[in-house]
């Protein structure tokens, strides 16, 4: 399946695993998650810990976790998110050193890596062996899970929240793609109470699904309830940000306290589906109008890249 532009992989699904942990081993790790029951804490390792230890040669985005049972065992789980499956961007020698350190930071020999590939690739090396002719010194491999492989078929029920919003990353014909989203919108609300974070994995589901025009017309046609969902929940969301930005900005005026609140939900929309804004679309945002930021956010719904989301006003 083609992978959206300019989007934050790495903070997508690191979002994605720490707000679902267990749901995360379960579904990118099944052979770990046997043991793990609810006697059992997952908890991130703070990232500047690892920082100060590993320095830069490593992902930043990388999701360590602690797993920890009552009987005092501990593990230390690494998620790796490998958005490219690009053999010179991963390196099994990095990943095994990172996860040396990783094991002298939390005092256990018990260490699982986990690497997700949204695609999958023949050169993507899964093991390493060390030594020489006569001894292997060293020998170090992975769990991984390649999300394209997987087969839609086997998870559109699912009561994993992390596998339905996963949905459209796995293996499916591309006409099937509009039923592919109805389907993790139903498992997002089935799955996720909090409106907080259904507003927030909505997102995801837009990114990876990356419908076009002809595909969002398609949806409407054929899932008018979920398509009145969606509105809801984006409308939802401009409403809040208004009431924080009149709340704000009381002393400064209505209006410019409501385009602040406009402003300030319209930078999130955008950063969950595009990733980090640049400085020059920063300036253009807090330079832009009250109607230019409104109109931007209705372009948001329908557009697939930044440029689209600018291009009428």
């Amino acid at each position: 399946m083609p992978v959206p532009a300019n989007v934050s992989h790495d903070q997508n699904f690191k979002n994605l695993i720490l707000d679902y942990p267990r749901q995360a081993l379960e579904f990118f790790a099944p052979s770990e998650a046997q043991e793990i029951d609810d006697t059992v804490r997952i908890t991130p390792i703070r990232q500047e810990q690892l920082k100060n230890r590993l320095g830069d040669r490593f992902h930043e985005l990388d999701v360590p976790l602690l797993v920890e049972w009552p009987d005092g065992r501990r593990e230390a789980l690494l998620f790796i998110i490998e958005e490219e499956s690009n053999p010179e961007r991963f390196s099994i020698h990095r990943l095994g050193h990172y996860c040396l350190d990783l094991a002298e930071l939390c005092k256990t020999d018990r260490m699982v890596p986990v690497v997700v590939f949204l695609r999958g690739g023949q050169r993507i090396r899964k093991r390493l062996e060390l030594g020489s002719e006569h001894f292997a010194f060293l020998s170090f491999s992975y769990l991984f899970c390649i999300l394209d492989e997987l087969p839609v078929e086997q998870y559109r029920d699912s009561d994993n929240i992390v596998a339905r919003l996963n949905l459209p990353n796995m293996a499916y014909p591309r006409q099937q793609v509009v039923d592919i989203f109805a389907w993790a919108l139903r498992g997002l609300l089935l799955l996720e109470p909090d409106q907080e974070k259904r507003l927030k994995y909505m997102d995801f589901i837009d990114t990876y699904s990356a419908l076009d025009d002809n595909e969002r017309q398609v949806f409407s046609q054929q899932y008018p309830q979920e398509k009145q969902i969606v509105m809801i929940w984006s409308e939802r969301m401009r409403s809040e940000g208004r009431q924080q930005g009149m709340q704000l900005g009381r002393q400064e005026g209505l209006e410019e306290g409501v385009q602040r609140g406009e402003l300030a939900v319209l930078t999130r929309q955008l950063t969950r589906r595009f990733g980090p804004l640049d400085a020059a679309t920063t300036v253009r945002l807090q330079q832009a109008t009250l109607a230019e930021l409104e109109q931007w956010a209705e372009n948001i719904l329908d557009a697939q890249t930044l440029e689209e989301v600018f291009g009428s006003v």
